[in-house]
């Protein structure tokens, strides 16, 4: 993984945010839950390997030198009766961000949710609970772009037309935060709104908080730079 592969520094965002958040829900995970088994899976790898796995198509993809995986015709036969998705996605649904693309990936290997402003609705939730309870997934990614037009919306605060202006109001406790911090004020808020909507699939869903805290599911941030093709971690 290359250098700018590597961390973001969140410093005086969201400091302690994530972390804050599991420690808000670890009383919560005591409460009992109707026992939901994963899927049985063949190929489930651990989640460091799956992140490793996304990322290192992802370098694949920058570097114009793809596998292409999994998009044979045998591959569309093994998944026409089950799937085994290594990762999760909860990404914008902006058409520059094609998951299987920028990740270098095949059929059955991505379970991408796609939302505008990469938000948590119930019904997204419900889509990542599916996924990582019932499909088995490891690895759950929420992934932000550059210059990504619902943040910047969310930004300006204009009003906007029909249902459009939906997706602005979960973003803004996100921009909130970051209001006075230097630096661009919509890549501040890409990243802030990566962190928070984290924070909020830890909050509000007991199932996937108590994957993680039994090691079975990884919850990352990712950005995608959209002149470069990279994903970088949001931490």
């Amino acid at each position: 993984m290359s250098q700018t592969n590597g961390w973001i520094g969140r410093r005086n965002v969201l400091r302690g945010g994530i972390s804050g958040a599991i420690a808000l829900t670890s009383a919560a995970l005591a409460s009992p839950l109707p026992a939901i088994a994963a899927e049985p899976s063949p190929f489930s790898i651990a989640p460091d390997t799956a992140l490793k796995r996304l990322l290192d198509g992802n370098q694949r993809f920058v570097r114009q030198r793809p596998k292409h995986p999994d998009q044979s015709s045998l591959r569309l036969k093994e998944t026409a009766q089950s799937q085994h998705p290594f990762a999760t996605l909860l990404s914008c649904a902006d058409s520059r961000v094609p998951a299987e693309i920028v990740f270098d990936q095949g059929l059955g290997s991505i379970f991408d949710v796609r939302i505008a402003g990469n938000i948590v609705t119930p019904e997204a939730l419900g889509s990542l609970e599916y996924a990582t309870i019932l499909l088995g997934s490891p690895l759950l990614m929420v992934l932000g772009h550059e210059r990504c037009g619902a943040v910047t919306a969310a930004v300006r605060g204009e009003s906007l037309p029909g249902k459009i202006g939906t997706f602005v109001k979960p973003i803004q406790p996100a921009i909130a935060r970051v209001k006075d911090k230097q630096g661009d004020p919509v890549e501040n808020a890409v990243v802030a709104n990566v962190q928070y909507q984290i924070e909020r699939l830890l909050k509000t869903s007991l199932l996937l908080a108590r994957q993680v805290e039994a090691g079975h599911l990884k919850i990352v941030g990712g950005r995608y730079d959209l002149d470069t093709g990279e994903v970088t971690i949001v931490s």
